[in-house]
C-alpha cells in the first residue's frame, strides 16, 4: 500500500490499519514495507506518538 502524503491523513490510514489488520507498529512497518522510524517522524509532526498499549497512534 502506498500511504498518503498528508500527515492528518495518514494518521487515519494507519490507525484504521493498526485496529484491523496488525497487532503492533512493527507489523504494519514490515507488512507494508514502510520505515519505522520516518512513520514515527512524520507523525510527531503532528503532535502525536505511538501508543503500544493501544496500538494506536494518539495526540501528546
Amino acid at each position: 500500500m502506498t500511504f498518503p502524503k498528508d500527515p492528518v491523513m495518514l494518521l487515519s490510514v494507519v490507525n484504521t490499519y493498526l485496529r484491523d489488520h496488525h497487532t503492533s507498529l512493527e507489523d504494519l512497518c514490515k507488512s507494508n514495507n514502510i520505515a519505522r522510524e520516518e512513520l514515527l517522524k512524520r507523525l510527531s509532526a503532528i503532535s502525536y506518538h505511538y501508543d503500544n498499549g493501544q496500538n494506536q497512534f494518539v495526540q501528546d
